[in-house]
C-alpha cells in the first residue's frame, strides 16, 4: 500500500528550526519525485520544495531559499525538509507529495502530484 506520512511539525519561535519527515511507504524514491507544499488559512497552496527522482536535483520556492533544505534517504524511504530561521509567514499545514514516474515531477508544483500525505501543522509564533 502506498502511503505518505509526515511528522516533525509543531510550534516554534521565530528564528527556530524544525525538521519535517515524510515516510514514503510503497514508493521507490529513485522512481518517484517527492515534494512539499503548504497551505495557510485563507491562502492558496504554495509549492515549497521538491527533490527529483531522476538526478536528486532540488528545487525551492524563492521565499525559503537559503533557509530550507530537502534531502532523502532512499534506504529508509524517507524525505526530510530541514527548516531553519523560521518566520511567522512559514506558518501553514505542510504536505508531502509524490509524483508518478510519468508525471511532471519537480517540473510542476508539488500540489499537482498524484499522491499526498495527510499534512502536518507548522506554527511559527512567539
Amino acid at each position: 500500500q502506498q502511503q505518505l506520512v509526515e511528522s516533525g511539525g509543531g510550534l516554534v519561535q521565530p528564528g527556530g528550526s524544525l525538521r519535517l519527515s515524510c515516510v514514503a511507504s510503497g514508493f521507490r524514491l529513485d522512481i518517484y519525485s517527492i515534494g512539499w507544499f503548504r497551505q495557510a488559512p485563507g491562502k492558496e497552496r504554495e509549492g515549497v520544495s521538491c527533490i527529483s527522482s531522476r538526478d536528486d536535483a532540488t528545487y525551492y520556492t524563492d521565499s525559503v531559499k537559503g533557509r530550507f533544505t530537502i534531502s532523502k534517504d532512499n534506504a529508509n524511504n524517507t524525505v526530510y525538509l530541514q527548516m531553519n530561521d523560521l518566520k511567522p509567514e512559514d506558518t501553514a499545514v505542510y504536505y508531502c507529495t509524490a509524483d508518478t514516474p510519468f508525471g511532471p515531477g519537480c517540473r510542476g508544483p508539488p500540489y499537482k502530484h498524484d499522491y499526498w500525505g495527510q499534512g502536518i501543522q507548522v506554527t511559527v509564533s512567539l
